[in-house]
């Protein structure tokens, strides 16, 4: 290709490529947990501008095309809030979830007096858990949402980001 991928804060006009790169990546987890009508998968447009708007949104790039995104927030409470890390199964593998992970925090970090970070994933979603815990997160909870789900809350210590990037 000749080309690297570069990462950076996601414009208005990538909304459309975001949204349709959701699209394609949740599938694999909707077909693990049996349920297509998981929120990254029913949300719209208007929901993606507004999640836009009011937070932290970070694409990765292949020349204009969209193939990474991760989104992130932060609470009164310092806690950084990290949703919808999404890369391209093409691209997948290769370090870029590592590199997203890390630049949504560092954004957060950088504009907000961060405490801790948290996410959230299914329990069935293994490499998931082998991403984020390789970035120093560990799981702090578990909440059943259904039989044929269960949610695992993992957080760090905003302090590890600087230390676990790096490592």
């Amino acid at each position: 290709m000749g080309m690297s991928v570069t990462i950076s804060a996601a414009t208005d006009k990538d909304a459309e490529q975001i949204l349709k790169l959701q699209y394609l990546c949740y599938q694999s987890e909707a077909a693990l947990y049996d349920d297509y009508s998981i929120e990254p998968l029913t949300q719209t447009f208007d929901e993606l501008r507004a999640e836009m708007r009011d937070g932290c949104v970070v694409v990765a790039r292949l020349g204009d095309e969209v193939v990474g995104s991760v989104r992130g927030a932060v609470d009164a409470d310092g806690v950084g809030s990290i949703d919808k890390l999404i890369v391209h199964p093409r691209m997948q593998r290769h370090g870029l979830g590592s590199r997203l992970l890390a630049a949504v925090e560092e954004r957060l970090t950088a504009e907000h007096a961060v405490t801790r970070f948290r996410l959230l994933t299914g329990h069935r979603s293994e490499g998931n858990l082998r991403l984020y815990r390789s970035r120093g997160y560990a799981q702090v909870g578990t909440e059943e949402v259904s039989r044929r789900l269960s949610l695992i809350t993992l957080e760090k210590d905003a302090s590890a980001q600087a230390y676990v990037a790096s490592a």
